[in-house]
């Protein structure tokens, strides 16, 4: 919709009117001190002087770049680029660079979780002919991304870290607490420190008010005020408080391994979400069904810089035309 400003353009003629209106100017002769001469009326005359012109050149440019700011360009002028995820091999990315015949291109680093997006947005502002080749451990996106334009991905297909958790347990029967955590192989903190991720609260009284963790699993709410107006969905009470995010379930802890099984995908596919893996290596053709994306406002910088100096050019030639 952003482009729809262009039409605006026929405004130009607004100020090429008004200079035409104001260039009508008093031209006198001296009247003759002799009554042999004939009487001399004022003429008007419409003369262009060259402050006029460049006054009049500078009103229309600023016209024109409040309409180009408005409209927000987009125009290719990147060539041929390699992308590179931050955290690659620099080794492995200079094979695949060369391998690739794109030595001489430029060269972008960027998080490896932003890379399709940003590409997505930003791929207006390469040439039809310019090569891209994107490089490192891109994360697999939810669908399969389409682009206007040819994109190569090349990854290292690692398997996905495993993130470290850590939990601690404040309870009077702890030995059924670790039975659930024991098969995952999860670290059991002593004392609740930086590092911990989760902190089951199987008490009665509340927890100190310096206590902080991601995750509460809470067994009794009277404990937690947070938890009384709480909602809930099945049989799960959620809220979130200065501490962290807490969960309650009167059914903790859990009686039997399917239970137990249960509360941990839960913990990791609503609180921790899914592990990103890395998206597989392949070749992105352009499709002619994709729309162009909103445009990504790369100049709109540029244009405010070029309109502000414009506004006070026009405002200098103003007032000297004027003296």
């Amino acid at each position: 919709m952003n482009a729809m400003w262009w039409f605006a353009l026929p405004i130009l003629l607004l100020p090429i009117w008004w200079h035409r209106r104001k260039r009508e100017q008093h031209k006198a002769e001296v009247l003759a001190t002799s009554r042999f001469l004939p009487r001399t009326e004022p003429r008007q005359t419409r003369a262009w002087r060259w402050k006029d012109v460049i006054l009049l050149l500078v009103r229309c440019l600023m016209l024109v770049a409040a309409i180009a700011w408005l409209a927000d360009p987009v125009m290719p002028w990147r060539g041929d680029t390699v992308i590179v995820a931050a955290g690659t091999d620099a080794n492995w990315a200079e094979h695949q660079v060369a391998q690739a015949g794109l030595a001489k291109a430029d060269r972008m680093s960027m998080p490896a979780a932003q890379t399709i997006g940003w590409l997505r947005a930003h791929e207006r502002e390469w040439r039809p002919e310019a090569r891209l080749l994107v490089l490192g451990d891109v994360p697999m996106p939810t669908f399969v991304p389409e682009f206007g334009r040819r994109i190569e991905l090349r990854t290292l297909a690692r398997p996905p870290e495993k993130a470290e958790r850590r939990v601690h347990i404040a309870s009077e029967r702890p030995d059924q607490w670790r039975r659930v955590f024991a098969a995952e192989g999860i670290a059991i903190d002593e004392a609740p420190g930086a590092k911990t991720s989760l902190i089951v609260w199987d008490r009665k009284d509340a927890p100190p008010p310096s206590l902080r963790a991601p995750l509460w699993l809470v067994t009794d709410t009277a404990a937690f005020p947070e938890l009384v107006k709480a909602p809930q969905v099945d049989g799960l009470r959620y809220a979130d408080s200065p501490r962290g995010r807490l969960w309650q379930s009167d059914a903790w802890p859990p009686k039997n391994p399917d239970a137990a099984r249960a509360l941990l995908d839960n913990w990791q596919r609503l609180h921790a979400g899914p592990p990103a893996y890395t998206a597989p290596s392949r070749l992105f053709e352009a499709s002619r069904s994709v729309h162009a994306p909103e445009p990504s406002g790369a100049l709109r910088g540029i244009l405010m810089a070029l309109l502000v100096a414009l506004f006070v050019l026009e405002r200098i030639l103003t007032h000297a035309r004027r003296r």
